[in-house]
This record gives C-alpha cells, sequence and structure tokens, in this order.
C-alpha cells in the first residue's frame, strides 16, 4: 500500500506479534459447560454481502457458492462446530436484505441471526416496540469511517471537510448511515433529521421539519423515509447522502467519481482500499471515534443458547483477546482454540 493511505490502515490492522501469541496459546484450562443444544441443527441467518466479515463465497444468488459462508463470523462459527462436547452445528442461509435482518430469529425459520450486525438496543425491538431478541455478547469491534479517492485524502482527512458540494454514499438502515448522519449535523442523537434536510425518493421530495416524524436510526426510519434515494443538506457545511443497494455498486461509484465518499466501517473499508484496483486507488479516512460492538441475535425465549453461545465464544476470542485484526494475520486463530478445547 503506497505510504498515502497507510496511516489509518495500519493503525487499524497492525499486528502484534506478543499479542496473537499471547490470544492464541493461551495456556489456562478451557472452560467445560453442557453442550449447548441436545443435537440439533440451529438456522444461521448471514448477511450476503458484507465482506470481509461475512459474505457468500459468490454473490450469484443462482450459484452454489452463494450459499457458502466466508468470512470472519464463518470461521468463528466453524470454531463453535469444531469446539469437542460443544453440540453446534449451524445451517448457514445467506440473506440478501440487510433491514432487519436482526429481527429474523423472532420468526419460525430461524434461530440466529448474523453478519456484522452492531448491537444496538433499537434493534431488539420489532415495529411494534416489542422485545423479540436478544444479542449474544460482542465478539468484533467496528469503528465507522470514509472511504474516499486517494488523491482527496486530506481534503476529506475529517467528516468537517465533507460540504454541500461533496456527496456520500451509504446503505440505509446501517450504523454507517447513522453515524454520517450524526456527525456531519444532519441528524442529532436520537436520529431526527435536521430541518430543511430534502429527502428525495421515487415519489417526490419531502422536507423535515425537525420533528421525530422525520427520524433515521440504524434499526430504521420514519415509514415516509422509507425507500429514500437522496438526502439534500440545508447547510453549505454538510453533505448530500447517496443510498446505494449494493456495496460494491456503491464502492465503483466512488472510484469513477460518481460520488466523493463511502459512510462505512472502517474493517471494509480498508480491505477495499488494500484490493481495489490493486491498492492505492482508495483510502480510508476520518475513523470515528465510537467504538461498536457486533454480535449474533437470538429469540428472547433462547435464554440458554444465547448464554451457552457466549461462554464458547468468550473462550474463542480469549476474552476478546483474540478480534479482526489478529484473524486476520492468522485465519486459524479461532480453530486453534477450539481444538485446544475438551469437554468432560
Amino acid at each position: 500500500m503506497p505510504p498515502r493511505i497507510l496511516p489509518l490502515a495500519l493503525a487499524l490492522l497492525a499486528v502484534s506479534g506478543v499479542l496473537i501469541v499471547a490470544a492464541c496459546e493461551d495456556s489456562a484450562t478451557p472452560p467445560a459447560p453442557a453442550a449447548c443444544t441436545d443435537g440439533q441443527t440451529l438456522d444461521f441467518a448471514f448477511y450476503a454481502f458484507f465482506e470481509p466479515v461475512s459474505f457468500s463465497a459468490d454473490a450469484d444468488p443462482a450459484s452454489p457458492g452463494f450459499h457458502e459462508h466466508a468470512g470472519y463470523e464463518a470461521d468463528l462459527l466453524t470454531a463453535l462446530e469444531t469446539m469437542d462436547g460443544a453440540g453446534l452445528q449451524f445451517n448457514r442461509i445467506p440473506i440478501v436484505e440487510w433491514p432487519g435482518i436482526w429481527l429474523l430469529p423472532s420468526t419460525p425459520d430461524f434461530d440466529i441471526a448474523g453478519g456484522g450486525i452492531t448491537i444496538l438496543n433499537s434493534r431488539t425491538r420489532d415495529a411494534d416496540g416489542n422485545h423479540v431478541v436478544n444479542f449474544t455478547s460482542g465478539h468484533i469491534t467496528f469503528q465507522q469511517s470514509l472511504l474516499v479517492r486517494a488523491a482527496d485524502a486530506e481534503r476529506y482527512a475529517t467528516h468537517d471537510g465533507l460540504t454541500s458540494e461533496a456527496r456520500v454514499g451509504t446503505i440505509a438502515d446501517t450504523t454507517g448511515e447513522s453515524r454520517l448522519l450524526q456527525l456531519t449535523g444532519l441528524a442529532n442523537p436520537e436520529g431526527i433529521l435536521a430541518d430543511g434536510t430534502r429527502i428525495v425518493s421515487g415519489s417526490g421530495t419531502l422536507t423535515a421539519d425537525g420533528t421525530d416524524a422525520y427520524r433515521i436510526t440504524a434499526a430504521g426510519s420514519s415509514a415516509d423515509l422509507e425507500g429514500r434515494e437522496r438526502l439534500l443538506p440545508p447547510s453549505p457545511n454538510m453533505p448530500q447522502v447517496v443510498y446505494f443497494k449494493a456495496e460494491m455498486e456503491m464502492i465503483e461509484s466512488l472510484a469513477d467519481g460518481a460520488i466523493d465518499a463511502v459512510a462505512r466501517g472502517a474493517v471494509g473499508n480498508t480491505e477495499v482500499a488494500y484490493s481495489y484496483g490493486g491498492g492505492g486507488v482508495l483510502a480510508v479516512t476520518a475513523l470515528d471515534p465510537a467504538v461498536e460492538h457486533g454480535g449474533w441475535t437470538l429469540s428472547t425465549a433462547e435464554t440458554a443458547l444465547t448464554a451457552c453461545l457466549n461462554d464458547k465464544v468468550d473462550y474463542l476470542t480469549n476474552g476478546g483477546a483474540i478480534g479482526y485484526t489478529e484473524w486476520r494475520a492468522e485465519p486459524e486463530a479461532f480453530l486453534k482454540r477450539a481444538r485446544a478445547w475438551r469437554s468432560n
């Protein structure tokens, strides 16, 4: 990677050999509680398009590879299946629609949902406000960021550089979207859009009046804002927001100059900056100081299974010492821990 885009990427991905050795070779005796299930296979809904955290091996839904789970969370699930006596097997089902994926375990079709889902209390409730799912403990940390063209890295070094001339791509109902709106003043911490913000969709244009009738959060938005295609700012010190359905389309639009930045997690953005066009074309900037934690959701009825998963994942991550950075440096980090596990 050229020097001009190294600082944030290295801050995110730099590997400490001491940490990895300590994490992967921890000599403490593994705990050995009872198996999490009595042998049934759990239906796991995974988001298919969040590379490198959770994605389908082939992005084409018509291909056999679309049903093959890959990435950080896939390896964590495989390690859970490998743990002797844990009693865990997963039927991994790719999901193409992101909004509401966290609520799927409240339906009869799924036991668990995952795919880089940030843990938020608002995501545990359905549209009627009923508490229907619980999150596991966090197994990965996230920070939001901007992905920009390398030539614009200095210009968009922070969110303060995003004026009304800047077009920022994002995906609806993500923490990338909600943090972008808050950090640029387009929304307050409760997600209420700034007075005068125009919301453009296929059915026309609405103008926010500063009330909670115009709210956007990572758990959903006001009914009238569904299907939004663009936000136009009420101030020259705020950016335009352009909505995409697919992350690859958004990244191509950035590289082609159709938009000026992508608001997304630093894990995904950094991987793209390393690989797109052979590296050096895109850069990661504006790392959000807020730290998020990602977990899985289960029905509120599954308290015992949730607790058992938390116990096993805590062992595999060595109490949080093994995370994305360590896994990226040693993809078998979780498997090594799993093979060291011995049940009673």
